[in-house]
């Protein structure tokens, strides 16, 4: 044994081959921790001082190789000054990484499963690389707002072409084995059984003379291979283009490049400097800050949601009650999941349009390569078609997803109830309707709870679950279960009007609808608020969601909340739906809808919508962006407030999640609550104090409740804020 630590361990064979194996104990997987970090350079100091050795291959003894850095440490790593954290990545670089790179022999990494960030840049300092066909690799930093600091900026480029490393970088994509192959970011790909002999023959050849190491290992360490006016392309029309794509709000990907420019010319060592000063300067950004957050607060949220599926089981069989456009999505998802679904609905129609639906997705996986046609009549033979029961006495879970009437809720719920076993799991797809009242009619009440999807069902992470006043552990958990099952993040909620993320919507729009009533042109407010971070400003959010069920929802809330959900003044929503401009769905709302070139709707303004709303404007007002922000944002984030006072959600972190997973809610801004926390909850309640003051009839959606106006007192916050921000104190 040359080297045995609690992550790495390296042993020597006979034949003088070293295998330095990664093997993080007390993990499931392997990850650049502080220990691990410590211990390579450990092992790499061991190696250079056995004169016996030929080689070294690099290998995991576990089903990945290294997932990357350990995100729960970045706090540590990133504290401090911009000089601060350089000095600290630049030491590990210098002393670890370079250590191990240029090691008297040669190098050999047997990638398998997974190897991300810190991982593949381990791969990177070996001289080949040899991956397994089932294996993925990639530099996904710039997902997190920072890019990558182990000498993924300066070793790729030298290694694919800066072209290349531009694209895998900027957009932080996990590649396969093929992709790696094709480009020359590892030089054999073999099956996953046959992965450490192939690294040990490229490594016999190394030894045997028949590889050139060292000349590999001087192409990572010298100059890009471009004259300046290459260069100048090659970065430039990077930038450009990705700074299109990316926003504002997420520098990383173009500092990225920015950092890959000024090191092109640049040896090894030089060009690190350069990609320690870049990852320094992206570390103290605020959407590092919110991004890290968010992946952090993902892992507490599948931790939570995967330990209490645990309780339940595994679900065999679901059924979806009411087809269309919603069941189908539903059908379709448990279906590509591996869930056989029975779609139920009264009509044949209803059932022609959920299998249209679920056809029509999968068949646009098949245009993109995603699944052969084989693999799509499987999942279409995993959907039961039905006009009946039949069936029913062998699901675990029912989705009744028919349309927004409690009455006919109340009715098809009941009858469900009669043809399931009477330990299965019913669930509404309601959006608005209160579960405890949709329970009435039942015999198993604790059997029911809500599970509310997002539309459209395949793209929107989040599945409310819902529990009601009477609803059982046992629903819960099988419904948790059921969603991750389902590929989906479950966040379980109480019962409220709306629940959680229609009801902090609801404010939004009510800000929204306060704002054209004071003369602010919608138009505006859409351009303000895609600017502030949303996919879509609040007018084209309402066009895509339709206005009817805008008004049907609204009249919920005001029911719920009349005392900041209830206007004593006509609406643009209502004029709009008076007009019957429903939105996309009629070609008409907010905005015209006209099909593109691929039949997507795509919107204009349309010149009949001002005349339209001038009866319902009062006022003439000019707001800046920023002031158009403000009053939509305050409400939004005072209801989270409130669902937090409320116990509507367990936790500020769920809160922010599902904003973020069902809204889309900009994800670099953490969510409503660590808005409040950027903002400053002291500014934040004396500026929600001071618009409430302008807004006449919708003061009471601006007003801060007592105990947030403590926390502004006390200096107190949601989160920490530290890099690592996410997980709730």
């Amino acid at each position: 044994m040359i080297y045995s630590g609690q992550a790495i361990t390296v042993k020597a064979t006979d034949d003088g081959i070293a295998e330095l194996c990664f093997d993080l104990q007390g993990d499931s997987v392997n990850k650049f921790n502080a220990l691990t970090v410590n211990e390579l350079q450990e092992a790499a100091a061991a190696i250079a001082a056995d004169t016996s050795l030929n080689g070294v291959i690099v290998t995991s003894g576990k089903p990945v190789f290294i997932v990357g850095a350990d995100i729960t440490e970045f706090a540590a790593q990133f504290g401090g000054s911009e000089a601060e954290i350089a000095e600290k990545i630049l030491r590990i670089n210098f002393d670890v990484f370079n250590v191990f790179e240029d090691l008297p022999v040669p190098t050999v990494a047997a990638i398998n499963g997974i190897a991300l960030g810190g991982g593949f840049e381990m791969g990177l300092v070996c001289d080949y690389r040899v991956m397994s066909e089932t294996a993925r690799i990639g530099l996904p930093e710039t997902k997190l707002g920072i890019i990558p600091g182990y000498g993924g900026t300066t070793r790729l480029p030298r290694l694919i072409g800066a072209d290349n490393a531009i694209e895998w970088i900027a957009s932080g994509k996990e590649q396969k084995a093929e992709q790696a192959l094709h480009f020359g970011a590892v030089d054999a790909v073999v099956s996953p059984e046959l992965l450490r002999d192939a690294a040990v023959s490229l490594l016999q050849q190394c030894i045997d003379g028949k590889l050139d190491y060292q000349a590999k290992r001087r192409e990572k360490q010298a100059p890009l291979k471009l004259n300046e006016i290459e260069a100048t392309m090659v970065f430039e029309t990077a930038k450009a283009f990705v700074a299109s794509k990316a926003g504002p709000h997420y520098p990383a990907p173009v500092t990225a490049i920015k950092v890959m420019q000024k090191a092109a010319g640049m040896s090894r060592d030089d060009a690190l400097h350069e990609e320690a000063r870049g990852i320094a300067e992206m570390a103290g950004t605020l959407a590092a800050k919110n991004l890290v957050g968010l992946f952090l607060s993902d892992q507490v949220l599948s931790r939570s949601s995967k330990s209490l599926a645990k309780k339940a089981g595994k679900v065999e069989r679901a059924a979806v009650i009411g087809a269309g456009i919603m069941g189908g999505g539903i059908a379709y998802q448990s279906a590509l999941k591996g869930t056989p679904i029975v779609m139920k609905d009264i009509a044949q129609a209803g059932i022609d349009l959920g299998l249209a639906e679920a056809s029509k997705l999968l068949s646009k996986r098949l245009e993109r390569e995603q699944m052969s046609a084989a693999e799509m009549a499987g999942v279409l033979n995993k959907i039961q078609p039905s006009l009946s029961y039949d069936g029913f006495d062998n699901v675990d879970v029912v989705v009744e997803a028919v349309v927004e009437n409690p009455k006919i809720k109340h009715d098809v719920l009941a009858e469900t109830e009669a043809h399931i076993r009477d330990d299965a799991i019913i669930t509404s797809n309601t959006s608005t309707i209160s579960i405890t009242h949709l329970a009435a009619p039942l015999k198993r009440p604790e059997n029911f709870c809500g599970m509310h999807f997002f539309n459209p069902v395949h793209r929107m992470p989040l599945v409310e679950v819902i529990r009601g006043e009477k609803t059982g552990e046992e629903a819960v958990a099988r419904t948790v279960a059921y969603a991750l099952a389902m590929g989906k993040k479950p966040v379980v909620v109480n019962d409220c009007p709306g629940f959680l993320v229609n009801r902090i919507l609801s404010p939004y729009i009510g800000a929204f609808m306060g704002l054209v009533r004071r003369g602010v042109d919608f138009t505006q407010i859409d351009r303000a608020m895609e600017r502030f971070g949303w996919p879509m400003g609040p007018a084209y959010l309402c066009d895509v969601v339709g206005i009817d069920t805008g008004v049907h929802a609204g009249a919920v809330m005001a029911e719920g909340f009349p005392d900041r959900m209830k206007y004593d003044f006509r609406t643009c929503h209502e004029v709009m739906f008076e007009n019957e401009r429903f939105g996309q769905k009629n070609g008409r709302g907010y905005y015209a809808y006209e099909a593109d070139k691929k039949g997507r709707p795509k919107k204009r303004v349309d010149e009949d919508v001002a005349a339209l709303l001038a009866p319902v404007i009062d006022g003439n007002e000019t707001l800046s962006d920023d002031a158009i922000v403000d009053s939509m944002m305050i409400p939004m984030c005072l209801e989270a407030v409130r669902c937090l006072e409320d116990g509507i959600a367990a936790s500020a972190t769920d809160i922010d999640l599902s904003l973020i997973y069902g809204l889309g809610f900009p994800p670099f801004r953490g969510g409503a609550l660590h808005y409040i926390d950027d903002f400053g909850i002291d500014k934040f309640v004396a500026r929600a104090d001071e618009l409430a003051a302008v807004v006449g009839p919708l003061k009471n959606m601006y007003l801060p409740t007592e105990k947030l106006r403590e926390m502004a007192a006390s200096g107190d916050a949601f989160f920490g804020h530290e890099l690592q921000a996410g997980v709730q104190k």
